[in-house]
């Protein structure tokens, strides 16, 4: 299993409602179901890995993460997973805001653009950086934002977001000082501060 979806796995308890926005082929939610028994639901764009999610005998819905989550109620999940799609939105602080409206917590996963294999690139290189957290080049990536794992904590306290749990990953391994720096990937579990 890859580490971040072992970090997910754990946080994740036995028999949640889940739902995965940019779920991808689904395999993260596969284990879910598979191994923790959740009740799934993906939201997927492309095509081609919805028709993956469906080989898998996954729930996806085909639909775009940044129309918003209307059709669903307040709080009918437990938790929603943003997991490598939320540096690819247009408008984060509303797609945070509709996974913590529909979900009791929202588990997010995202590349530190702020890792130190990063900053050499740019300082010594003087290129935007290509590495195994960043695989694509300033022209073809997805990615939209670039943010760091301070970023997301001054988000997180400007916005009243409650860090429940936050890990912060390298290569093979969590990384556990200096996770700005060293830290290739961060995940955080977050609810509402208010409980709401």
């Amino acid at each position: 299993m890859k580490l971040d979806h072992q970090i997910i796995f754990d946080i994740v308890k036995r028999g949640a409602k889940v739902m995965d926005l940019g779920c991808g082929d689904g395999e993260l939610l596969s284990i879910l179901v598979d191994k923790k028994q959740v009740e799934a639901q993906g939201i997927e764009l492309k095509e081609e890995a919805i028709y993956k999610c469906v080989e898998r005998g996954l729930s996806v819905l085909h639909g775009d993460i940044e129309s918003g989550l209307g059709v669903y109620p307040n709080k009918s999940f437990d938790y929603v997973i943003l997991n490598q799609s939320m540096q690819e939105v247009n408008n984060v602080d509303y797609i945070i805001g509709e996974a913590l409206r529909v979900g009791k917590r929202a588990i997010v996963g995202f590349p530190n653009f702020a890792h130190i294999t990063a900053r050499c690139e740019i300082f010594f290189g003087g290129r935007t950086p290509v590495n195994d957290a960043l695989p694509y080049r300033w022209f073809d990536t997805p990615n939209v934002h670039f943010l760091t794992i301070k970023d997301f904590r001054e988000f997180c306290a400007e916005k009243n977001i409650q860090i429940l749990k936050a890990c912060f990953l390298g290569k093979k391994r969590l990384i556990r000082i200096f996770p700005n720096l060293f830290a290739q990937n961060a995940i955080f579990e977050i609810t509402q501060s208010n409980g709401e």
